[in-house]
C-alpha cells in the first residue's frame, strides 16, 4: 500500500511538472496529450494492481500482475527505441542531402 502511495505521489509530480512546461509552451498539446495519458494510465494501472494480478492469473500466466506490466512496459520501450532509431536515420539521410546540396551550390558559385 505505502508503495502505491509513493508511485501515486511521484505521478502527481511529473504530471504537474508536465503542466508546468505546457504553461511555458515547451511542449505541445500533441505531446501534453500523449503524456498526460500515460501518465494516467501509469497512475490506474498501480490503483488497480490487484485486479491486474487477477486478470494476468486468469489468462495462465505465471508470476503477478506487476512482471506482466513490466514485460509490457519492456516490449513498448524497445518498440520507441526503435522508432527512434528510424527517425534519426531519416534525418541523418536529409541532413546528408542539405549539406551536399549546399556543397554543390557554393561550389557553382
Amino acid at each position: 500500500m505505502i508503495q502505491q502511495i509513493i508511485a501515486l505521489v511521484l505521478i502527481a509530480f511529473f504530471v504537474s511538472r508536465l503542466i508546468s512546461q505546457k504553461r511555458k509552451k515547451q511542449i505541445n498539446q500533441n505531446e501534453f496529450i500523449l503524456w498526460i495519458a500515460f501518465w494516467f494510465l501509469g497512475a490506474l494501472a498501480i490503483i488497480f494492481i490487484k485486479e491486474i494480478d487477477r486478470l494476468v492469473e486468469y489468462l495462465g500466466f505465471s508470476g503477478s500482475g506487476i512482471n506482466f506490466l513490466l514485460y509490457i512496459s519492456i516490449i513498448i520501450l524497445f518498440y520507441l527505441v526503435f522508432r527512434l532509431r528510424l527517425n534519426i536515420a531519416k534525418m541523418d539521410k536529409n541532413l546528408t542531402e542539405v549539406v551536399r546540396k549546399v556543397a554543390l551550390d557554393k561550389e557553382k558559385k
